[in-house]
């Protein structure tokens, strides 16, 4: 599953060495929802186990919900069935990095390429 493990700029001193998640996208946690200045949010892929141990430890974890997540720059991550399935996204179209239920992400890795959404569905 993906979630947001909430912290802020100096979230790297802090991250636990025994972390159980990989962090797929950090971005500026957007104002509306920030409870501190300078909040940094984490995208997380891990068990929903992980994430419990993240708020048992005092991060603040943020489930998420099917939905469009912007990042800082022309991308985001695209989300739905509520976590299970998840795309990190470079912009709207080009998908980087994506992963179903079973939790095995399947990315570009070395030598692949980034899939052009836009083509493959509008042939442009």
């Amino acid at each position: 599953m993906i979630f947001i493990v909430r912290g802020n700029d100096h979230w790297r001193e802090c991250w636990p060495p025994d972390a159980r998640a990989r962090i797929v996208l950090v971005r500026q946690t957007p104002s509306i929802v920030a409870s501190e200045p300078e909040q940094t949010d984490l995208f997380c892929v891990g068990e929903e186990a992980e994430a419990d141990r993240f708020r048992e430890r005092g991060w603040s974890v943020v489930r998420l919900h099917d939905g469009w997540y912007a990042d800082d720059g022309e991308g985001g991550v695209a989300v739905w069935g509520q976590g299970a399935y998840w795309e990190v996204r470079d912009t709207p179209f080009s998908v980087k990095e994506a992963a179903g239920p079973s939790g095995e992400a399947a990315d570009d890795g070395e030598g692949g390429e980034t899939v052009d959404v836009r083509k493959g569905i509008f042939g442009t």
